[in-house]
């Protein structure tokens, strides 16, 4: 299975990203300059990412990514609320959030996972405390399936990050 890169690397209409964990690795030095009222968005992996959407975007590939989050907002989600404007979007990522009490009829699956033209699905695996531990390469078609309608009907009732704002 191609890593990460190479599967945005290779995509040719879509890279789709459902987050819907509170809080992700909170030693990430990003976050922990932030909490301290810095923001610091010009390290080498933040650039890298930047870079990654742009060729993407500029390629043509949509690139969106939703956000089912509690409210209200964690610290964690405030954080990436903050820095999504300039980081996320000023690549060229849509980004929307979906409340979570907004969710409930919908049907999600238990992780999070990016969906490369509808057909590469890497679903990623997080400890309890929010740390990665590893992503899993799935490519039964109906989880495929399944992930897609998911992210779908999450971005149908999703706020546009320009319109969200947070309790």
């Amino acid at each position: 299975m191609p890593t990460f890169e190479q599967l945005f690397a290779a995509a040719q209409h879509s890279a789709v990203h459902l987050e819907m964990r509170d809080g992700y690795m909170r030693d990430d030095p990003v976050f922990t300059a932030w909490q301290a009222g810095r923001v610091e968005l010009d390290g080498d992996a933040e650039a890298r990412w930047r870079a990654l959407v742009a060729q993407a975007v500029a390629r043509g590939v949509a690139v969106r990514r939703a956000r089912v989050v509690s409210e209200p907002l964690s610290d964690y989600v405030r954080f990436e609320h903050d820095i999504t404007a300039q980081h996320n979007a000023a690549a060229g990522e849509q980004v929307r959030w979906l409340p979570r009490r907004q969710a409930t009829t919908l049907a999600l699956p238990g992780n999070d996972f990016w969906l490369f033209d509808g057909r590469w699905l890497l679903v990623n695996h997080f400890s309890g405390e929010g740390d990665w531990t590893d992503s899993e390469a799935v490519t039964d078609s109906s989880a495929v399936e399944l992930c897609l309608a998911a992210f779908e009907a999450v971005w149908s009732r999703a706020v546009p990050h320009a319109e969200y704002r947070p309790t």
